[in-house]
């Protein structure tokens, strides 16, 4: 493959994906615990689709918004991971410049589709807590429904000036890229061209999707933390904060990684590159596994009904 960085051309038909940059002799290493991520991931959102279809007592607003973020997980991890471990295992780095911008707008729309399935989670936390007997009449199915469909259509929306801005924008200088998938950051900073509004539009969809996301969680768990303080017995406050410790498990595992690698892509240009690109990735992979794993855990009917599969007993 031929190096296309000392060349001169106008938008070309590919991108070339490095991977991790500075770590290339070690990719088959890399890949072992990404694999094993990756397939924890895809094993265990899809145990939870399964178990809350299966179970009619998990038919409930809760478990919708669960299986909301079980797609969301599956699809975000499958737009990345096979692509980057084709680089890490067969070297296969070419891109087409369309499908580099499809990858791009799937992955940040499905980043902004997660997040705010973590807001409608807490706000059903929130009436579950503070209206607990309205709870059914206010999240009907319809009212869950028309949350996942207003969900999917703010991230598609708000996610389409990426491609849009980046597509226009002249690459003049090279199409190789140092990341495993194109990240808008790493794309648009290959231009010969003044970058400035893509870059604007980048960090106010961050603030407007993620910090607006993160003041509705915060704002119904100080309902949720007032109306637990209320209750009269000790027991009764831990045992209703613990239906929420399962979300918050969720929110940090997802926000965290996000966070850090948003700022260090913008504003770490003394963070090393590789590292830079190590965070990205836990980010795309680690919460999707983990999510399952927190919920099959902490959640009764999901452990319950998991043993009664293991255990092969009637339900």
């Amino acid at each position: 493959m031929s190096d296309s960085s000392t060349t001169n051309f106008t938008n070309p038909s590919t991108f070339i994906l490095l991977g991790i940059p500075g770590l290339q002799a070690a990719h088959i290493w890399i890949s072992i615990p990404f694999c094993t991520m990756y397939a924890i991931a895809i094993l265990g959102n899809f145990t939870i689709l399964f178990i809350v279809k299966r179970e009619p007592s998990l038919h409930e607003p809760m478990f919708y918004f669960l299986c909301m973020l079980a797609v969301t997980d599956l699809l975000i991890s499958t737009s990345t991971m096979p692509k980057m471990l084709s680089i890490f295992w067969f070297n296969s780095r070419e891109i087409s410049f369309s499908a580099c911008f499809t990858q791009m707008y799937f992955v940040h729309s499905f980043s902004a589709m997660e997040s705010g399935i973590l807001v409608a989670m807490a706000f059903d936390r929130y009436v579950a807590i503070c209206h607990p007997l309205r709870h059914s009449t206010i999240l009907t199915n319809s009212v869950v429904a028309k949350i996942g469909l207003a969900l999917v259509l703010r991230s598609g929306i708000l996610t389409l000036p990426y491609p849009f801005l980046a597509r226009q924008l002249p690459y003049c200088r090279t199409n190789i890229i140092p990341h495993f998938y194109c990240r808008h950051v790493a794309v648009v900073n290959l231009a010969c061209a003044d970058i400035r509004i893509s870059s604007y539009y980048g960090l106010f969809n961050l603030f407007s999707v993620i910090g607006i996301d993160v003041f509705f969680i915060v704002v119904s768990y100080t309902q949720i933390l007032q109306a637990i303080f209320r209750l009269p017995t000790k027991d009764a406050r831990l045992k209703t904060f613990g239906t929420c410790i399962s979300h918050l498990c969720a929110i940090l595992a997802l926000y965290t990684p996000d966070f850090f690698s948003s700022l260090t892509q913008r504003f770490g240009h003394n963070v090393p590159l590789h590292i830079r690109i190590l965070f990205a990735s836990v980010y795309l992979v680690v919460p999707p596994m983990l999510h399952p794993i927190i919920y099959g855990a902490r959640t009764q009917q999901i452990r319950g009904r998991l043993l009664q599969l293991f255990t092969h007993k009637e339900t």
